[in-house]
């Protein structure tokens, strides 16, 4: 089945983009995708020089599901690790860079 193409900011009204979803508080999981949206950008570098967002409808979207504390919890740690520079172990306040692989300081050092 192939899906209807829309031009940019021509979708029909009620259809969603991934974004419009979470800004509604929904999520795209398990809902369907109904329409394509494409439009010409320089910097895609597939579809032909187009860009891609799908289109979805809000009635089959669920709730996002919410942050318990647990959840938290471990979104904090994640981003604890992040933070943490491999050579010296210090929590820095930014996330290390993945091309640098350790802090500034280490990094300069």
């Amino acid at each position: 089945m192939t899906l209807p193409v829309y031009r940019y900011r021509c979708a029909p009204n009620g259809l969603m983009t991934r974004a419009q979803l979470r800004a509604a508080g929904l999520s795209a999981a398990r809902a369907e995708v109904v329409g394509e949206l494409r439009w010409r950008s320089r910097k895609a570098r597939h579809y032909g020089g187009y860009r891609v967002a799908y289109l979805y409808d809000p009635a089959t979207a669920r709730p996002v599901r919410p942050m318990t504390p647990g959840r938290w919890r471990s979104h904090h740690a994640m981003m604890r690790a992040r933070r943490t520079c491999p050579d010296c172990k210090a929590v820095q306040p930014y996330v290390i860079s993945t091309s640098l692989g350790c802090c500034w300081l280490c990094a300069n050092a």
